[in-house]
């Protein structure tokens, strides 16, 4: 068995490709005085076939989606209900006339794995991305140019993790609470969640 100082030096080292990264939530926010005229008619969320995806159980396992929070499945319909689901919550507050349609591409979703929550402290980190658009749900006309939102945040590992599930909030709740957020401020409304943080992870 490995003694502790040289199971920590493993996984420090298995980790170097990502030391030091900086994350992020960033977007470019809509004009408040357009989106409170609309009003959500639809949510859609494309999920690219060349996106790679594994039920790897590893550190750093390097693929687009990566997604152990629920019972084993299509991780790409998990990762894109996910993803609506947010999306859904963040747009909940608008009440205007025009009926919109918002449509998401995913890009990166690439959550924590088992194997990342039960060994690591202070590491860790929810890689959500995804492009956005707008448009008018009658016309078809687009409403908005599409934009890159990435919506990154630390994971919560170890005693921290057990006591957020112990809680109700799952990795599920907290990455759609994450894209609520996001997307409610992204829209012009709630608190700026956007900013930066320096974490290992993939």
């Amino acid at each position: 068995m490995l003694k502790p100082a040289l199971l920590a030096l493993g996984l420090a080292l298995g980790l170097a490709g990502c030391a030091g990264q900086t994350w992020e939530t960033r977007y470019d926010q809509l004009d408040r005085a357009q989106t409170a005229t609309w009003r959500v008619a639809s949510v859609e969320v494309a999920v690219p076939e060349t996106l790679t995806t594994s039920e790897e159980n590893s550190y750093t396992p390097d693929f687009d989606i990566v997604w152990h929070g629920e019972p084993a499945g299509d991780r790409r319909a998990q990762a894109a209900a996910i993803v609506e689901e947010g999306i859904r919550k963040g747009a909940a507050g608008l009440h205007g006339k025009t009926r919109v349609r918002i449509v998401a591409t995913l890009g990166q979703f690439h959550a924590i794995t088992p194997k990342v929550r039960e060994r690591l402290q202070n590491a860790g980190v929810h890689n959500i991305q995804y492009s956005v658009q707008v448009f008018d749900a009658r016309s078809g006309a687009a409403l908005t140019e599409p934009q890159t939102i990435k919506a990154e945040f630390p994971a919560l590992v170890g005693k921290a993790g057990d006591e957020a599930d112990a809680r109700g909030l799952t990795q599920r709740v907290q990455i759609v609470n994450q894209i609520a957020a996001v997307t409610q401020n992204w829209l012009g409304n709630g608190a700026d969640p956007r900013g930066s943080f320096s974490r290992l992870g993939r």
